[in-house]
């Protein structure tokens, strides 16, 4: 081996050994009391954010960083004063742990067994099929007695304001104020009773006699009827699909509840 080449492989460990602590410097952003606060834990906070839906912004990825450096420096501080050897903080770290445990095998399900567009597209045409149909707008006033209602027919017959009689004289708080406006509903969303005379009747037609429920006594008028609609498919995969992945975790919660060897009673059981 010449001076020369010696001196060139000399100079290359030399530039090498400079290098190599640049390197795991990039790994960290910063060092606190001299140690060093790796760029791992901004990663797990922003992923945490994304998991909860949160977008990842500069402002975001900047709190990450302060949130990083901070956590470093009350945990030095907590180590100082003992406090990770005592009974308490041991036990809360094994919840922490085992919820995490917890966590991440469920998310590792949910990965596994994916909610499929035909899957959700069948649950979607099981909803929408409880709710196609005929809608109805109607307004009422509720009274106590049978009576007060046909005293108000009377009225609404000789000229006045259904709407305003019922701000008046409704007991039914909910629509009351409304001047009896019930919205758009589809005639089973109600006592049978109060269903099936509303759904009777034509549009702007008033019933000409009380009909009684369980509340007390009601004086129907039929405003708009309707057929439901319901949303496109594209518009609600999302919420399907995330329903449909609720349901199966669950299953998969009771398959190891029930699998499992243990002499305890739940309360459910």
């Amino acid at each position: 081996m010449t001076l020369k080449t010696h001196a060139a492989r000399a100079a290359a460990v030399a530039v090498l050994a400079l290098l190599l602590p640049l390197a795991a410097t990039a790994q960290n952003i910063a060092a606190v009391n001299g140690k060093p606060v790796p760029k791992a834990r901004v990663d797990t906070l922003l992923a945490q954010a994304q998991r909860g839906g949160q977008p990842v912004t500069p402002e975001m990825q900047q709190q990450a960083r302060d949130q990083s450096v901070l956590r470093e420096i009350f945990a030095q501080e907590a180590e100082k004063r003992g406090i990770a050897a005592s009974p308490d903080f041991r036990a809360q770290m094994e919840l922490a742990r085992q919820s995490l445990m917890i966590r991440e095998l469920f998310a590792d399900h949910a990965k596994k067994n994916p909610v499929s567009d035909e899957a959700a597209k069948v649950e979607y045409e099981k909803f929408k099929a409880q709710v196609t149909g005929t809608e109805y707008r109607a307004r009422h006033i509720l009274v106590e007695k049978e009576d007060e209602a046909v005293s108000l027919i009377k009225q609404i017959k000789a000229g006045a304001k259904f709407d305003e009689l019922a701000k008046k004289l409704s007991k039914d708080p909910g629509s009351g104020a409304n001047g009896g406006d019930l919205d758009f509903a589809k005639a089973d969303s109600y006592v049978p009773e109060f269903g099936q005379a509303m759904s009777k009747l034509k549009k702007g037609d008033m019933t000409d006699a009380p009909v009684k429920t369980q509340f007390g006594y009601h004086v129907i008028r039929l405003d708009d009827i309707r057929e439901a609609t319901f949303p496109a498919f594209d518009d609600v995969k999302g919420q399907i699909k995330q329903r449909l992945e609720q349901v199966r975790t669950q299953d998969y919660q009771d398959q190891l509840r029930a699998k499992a060897k243990t002499d305890y009673k739940f309360g459910s059981q």
